[in-house]
């Protein structure tokens, strides 16, 4: 099993951030990733995907476009957005699954 496997088969919703260090929008998110993970704690896993070092990761889910976040419960991808959202609709999101 890949190490990403493992990250997303977790017993918590999993919020994965493609994202590059190039990216304007990406460092935007940043900070909101980092309210979503102080609201919601232990209840979500944050995990953050470089795309330029892990390009054939981010082919495998069809990420055209950084940030993109995936949403993963029990190991399957439940959402996708690319863009920056603000911290109440992530959060929205995060609960909603």
């Amino acid at each position: 099993m890949s190490k990403f496997s493992e990250l997303i088969n977790q017993d918590k919703p999993v919020l994965v951030d493609f994202f590059a260090e190039w990216c304007g929008p990406c460092k935007m998110l940043a900070p909101i990733l980092k309210q979503v993970k102080d609201s919601l704690g232990d209840r979500v896993s944050i995990v953050k995907i470089d795309v330029d070092k892990n390009q054939a990761l981010a082919a495998k889910y069809k990420v055209r476009g950084v940030p993109t976040m995936m949403l993963f419960k029990d190991g399957k991808q439940v959402w996708k957005q690319s863009g920056v959202l603000q911290k109440d609709e992530i959060i929205n999101i995060i609960t909603t699954y």
